[in-house]
């Protein structure tokens, strides 16, 4: 949690020194000037599909073969010695992908919304723990929700989607235990783009956007990409906003092949909508009155309301000095004003049909400043090929703002009653919040003899957590933690096309507070995990299997001895397998599949009736399917059919287990016909409009559940142009 900038005056000394050394640091290593790593997209005929080795894409079809997620340099896929999943354009084109959610629905390892469609954040779990919060990154950078700003990616605006799952911290600093998602933005490209779509979808949503890009000169050293997309619409439930703005331009300078400079910078204005728990009939109130419906709203129109502004700006710089070294450096500075108020359910019924409320407001201003230089050195003979990444990085955020909370007006649910003048509930809090973050990373990554691969990093990484309460300045606290963290993997590569591989990987989060023994110790997470990734030379594909085992640490659990206090003795650990494909198995057909086993537990706590349970919101078994046909021959040249699947299995909404989340099986669908340029395409999210509850929880009472839906059928059609 962070937000709002400091100026020079108000860093601390230490603050200042670290950000002096790391931009210090950083103007060295880009002396000489700035950074080029697109390489030229593989062009393919209609029969074979290569993945394209670009590590940010473009991509060809659904197929990637090469990541920067999983090293920081460019490296194939199957030479990483840890589960990583690339979501190319193309899949996000094909399926629906309003929200980052959407673009992972078919993803293993990847619980999608598990709080249901909740526009203030990015809702993912990855092997059963939050990514959301602390683990989104967008080019490398960290993009984290700071307390309720979300920094929202807008999926249009992006050339691919990666997950590397499992611990992280090495390369990424302090985030989840579960993995990381990286955002790839789309980049200025060298050959002329221009493409532009209208569409129509449920809810009277209206949307239109723009995509261009090419060179600004005849020798292609200055170019650029300009994208943009307009929202107005509504959601399923009464009274919602589904309003986006979305503008992003870029530029890249370029003047040799061993140089480039990429300035990247984007402003994003919503209007959205947030989730809201909901009571049970039958449970809270008689069931003759009947389940509410997914339309439904604890909301007033004259009071509740999500608006965020945010933007950012920064560069990707490159230089390669010769064929062993090349630096790199990536900054980004962020901001965000988040204007939030919500009436919710949040206890039980005060009689058969009286709902209670509660009033929240959120007034937030928040900002993130990244940056992270790197030097890559690679050593060559003819036994070993290794590659050296150091690396230096810096993050601060910043967060101001006041919260306010208290009673709200009661609502009738048989005959309510919206408009109304609410009151703003009174403040209690009023903070700003400081984050400074430094880290030192290494990671060696060698081949040997073309076969054998070893590698092996570590990050020694420095926090600094400040808070300033001034409504009871006595509880402001200055806390500062670090943490050494490690990963080592080795891995084969056949002939064939198979990589076996095993691997150990850790991370760190911090955790704020004191106990007993003092300020509480960042929490910890280790991952063990084991696999095999095969890329067949007889049809393009990929297919990976893995095993793992996490375990995080230093949870925060009650003290027995004193109900005062709180000890960080609690232990959670996941268990599971994967199995991930993405395949073309004939011409036209496209295909991607997925199963994820999680087998969880609770292995400490002193909450009664913990211990030894499943974790809440941690379903035992997803799987997802998808496949697309394209008819590229015929009279019906030009059309494409697609259709997919997503299972996902029970959880429960507590830790006590006592409340049962049922499983789901939803149904999405694609129909699109192109020619000339021109293309007319339809998609059904949730085509049979199943009805289930995307989480529950206790209401107030701490016994009965409320329960917030998951979202229901949606359709979009949309013609779109190419020039």
């Amino acid at each position: 949690m962070v937000s709002n900038g400091v100026n020079s005056a108000g860093r601390s000394q230490r603050d200042y020194k670290r950000l002096l050394v790391t931009t210090s640091l950083a103007t060295l290593m880009t002396a000489n000037f700035a950074a080029a790593q697109e390489a030229n997209p593989i062009q393919l005929n209609t029969i074979v599909i290569d993945a394209n080795n670009s590590p940010v894409g473009p991509d060809n079809g659904y197929i990637a073969k090469n990541t920067t997620t999983g090293s920081k340099t460019n490296t194939p896929l199957r030479e990483i010695p840890q589960s990583v999943s690339v979501i190319t354009r193309e899949q996000m084109d094909d399926r629906s992908n309003q929200r980052i959610e959407d673009t992972l629905a078919y993803t293993a390892g990847v619980t999608a919304s598990p709080w249901g469609v909740d526009d203030r954040f990015t809702q993912v779990n990855i092997r059963g723990f939050d990514a959301g919060s602390n683990s989104m990154f967008r080019d490398g950078l960290a993009q984290r929700t700071i307390d309720f700003s979300g920094f929202k990616i807008e999926p249009y605006g992006l050339e691919r989607v990666e997950v590397l799952k499992g611990p992280a911290s090495v390369l990424y600093g302090e985030n989840e235990v579960g993995g990381v998602i990286n955002a790839v933005t789309k980049r200025p490209t060298k050959d002329p783009l221009y493409s532009a779509y209208a569409s129509y979808g449920s809810f009277n949503t209206y949307e239109v956007g723009l995509d261009a890009g090419g060179p600004l000169d005849k020798d292609g050293v200055w170019t650029y990409r300009l994208t943009g997309l307009f929202r107005d619409g509504e959601q399923e439930k009464k009274f919602s906003e589904n309003d986006r703005v979305f503008i992003a331009p870029a530029i890249t300078w370029s003047p040799s092949a061993d140089t480039s400079l990429t300035v990247l910078a984007n402003y994003q204005w919503d209007k959205l909508t947030p989730n809201y728990f909901l009571p049970l009939a039958g449970v809270q109130y008689p069931a003759a009155y009947g389940q509410l419906s997914r339309s439904f709203t604890t909301a007033d129109p004259n009071f509740d309301r999500f608006h965020a502004n945010h933007g950012s700006i920064g560069y990707d710089f490159e230089h390669t000095f010769n064929e062993a070294w090349t630096i790199r450096q990536k900054v980004r500075y962020s901001a965000e004003d988040t204007d939030y108020r919500h009436l919710y359910y949040s206890n039980s019924m005060i009689d058969d049909r009286i709902m209670p409320r509660t009033a929240f407001t959120v007034d937030q201003k928040a900002t993130a400043f990244n940056v992270d230089n790197n030097a890559e050195y690679t050593y060559e003979s003819a036994l070993i090929k290794n590659t050296l990444l150091i690396g230096l990085d810096y993050n601060r955020y910043t967060l101001d703002g006041q919260k306010g909370f208290g009673d709200g007006p009661t609502l009738d649910i048989l005959n309510p009653v919206y408009g109304l003048d609410v009151v703003n509930p009174p403040i209690y809090e009023d903070m700003r919040q400081t984050i400074s973050q430094v880290g030192l990373y290494a990671q060696t990554h060698a081949k040997i003899d073309d076969h054998w691969l070893i590698t092996l990093g570590g990050r020694q990484a420095w926090v600094d957590n400040k808070t300033n309460n001034r409504l009871n300045p006595v509880s402001s606290t200055d806390q500062s933690d670090q943490a050494f963290t490690w990963q080592a993997g080795l891995g084969y590569l056949f002939d064939n096309g198979m990589t076996p591989y095993v691997s150990y990987s850790e991370s760190f989060k911090t955790n704020l507070g004191v106990g007993a023994q003092g300020a509480f110790e960042p929490t910890k997470g280790t991952q063990y995990e084991a696999g095999i990734k095969y890329e067949p030379d007889f049809f393009p594909g990929t297919v990976t299997a893995s095993v793992f085992q996490i375990t995080k640490t230093n949870v925060t659990t009650p003290d027995l001895s004193d109900p005062t206090n709180t000890i960080q003795t609690g232990e959670i650990r996941h268990k599971g397998v994967e199995l991930e494909s993405v395949v073309n198995l004939f011409h036209g057909v496209s295909l991607t599949g997925s199963y994820t086993y999680l087998d969880a537990e609770i292995t400490s706590s002193n909450t009664v009736g913990e211990q030894g349970n499943r974790p809440s919101l941690v379903p035992e078994h997803q799987a997802s399917l998808w496949a697309k046909y394209n008819f590229d021959t015929g009279l019906l040249q030009g059309l494409n059919v697609g259709a997919g699947v997503r299972y996902v299995g029970s959880s429960f909404g507590d830790n006590a287990n006592k409340i049962n989340i049922g499983a789901y099986t939803l149904v999405d669908a694609e129909l699109s016909y192109e020619k000339n340029g021109w293309k007319g395409s339809l998609k059904a999210s949730n085509l049979f409009d199943k009805s289930y509850y995307g989480n529950c929880s206790a209401d107030g009472s701490g016994v009965n559940p409320m329960c917030i839906y998951g979202e229901g059928r949606t359709l979009k059609g949309t013609l779109s142009a190419k020039f």
